[in-house]
């Protein structure tokens, strides 16, 4: 694949425009007869050092006039950006509160915190056999029934919104 140098300058402008790297390959193959392969348009942009720019989604209004200081949450959340901020956690109001872990405990399919109705907060995994765990904070310690109850359908909520 060579470019002359003026179409290389085209290309660039295109980039800086906002083009996807797919459209800039059409774009190729169509105004100069020239076919690239995905990498290769990838490769190109890297060798002109053009970045093709973002285009940033367009903001709701709920999040521009959100309240100074508030949190948008961890990087990779994106699907809570639409939720109060306890559903966000998986709360029922006033209930049981559910998170599920970035990092898996080991040994665990998955993992979480759950914060019940007493105030009290323990972890709990589904090992790899598919069994149920909570790791109590103290000795002894044993959750309502319907805590245990409500925490099963928040989780399973939790889960299926996450896609596991």
């Amino acid at each position: 694949m060579q470019l002359t140098d003026e179409q290389k300058k085209e290309v660039a402008s295109w980039l800086a425009e906002g083009a996807k790297l797919s459209e800039v390959q059409q774009r190729i193959a169509d105004e100069f007869n020239i076919r690239l392969t995905y990498m290769e348009a990838r490769f190109l942009a890297d060798d002109l050092a053009v970045v093709p720019k973002e285009k940033e989604p367009p903001k709701k209004e709920e999040e521009a006039a959100a309240a100074p200081g508030e949190e948008d949450g961890f990087p990779g959340e994106d699907e809570d950006e639409d939720l109060p901020q306890e559903e966000a956690e998986g709360a029922l109001p006033g209930k049981v509160k559910v998170s599920i872990d970035q990092i898996v405990r080991p040994g665990a399919l998955v993992s979480g915190k759950v914060t019940l109705s007493d105030g009290v907060t323990t972890d709990w995994y589904i090992d790899q056999m598919g069994r149920f765990g909570l790791v109590p904070p103290s000795p002894g310690y044993k959750p309502s029934p319907e805590d245990l109850g409500e925490f099963r359908v928040v989780l399973e909520r939790e889960l299926s919104r996450k896609g596991l």
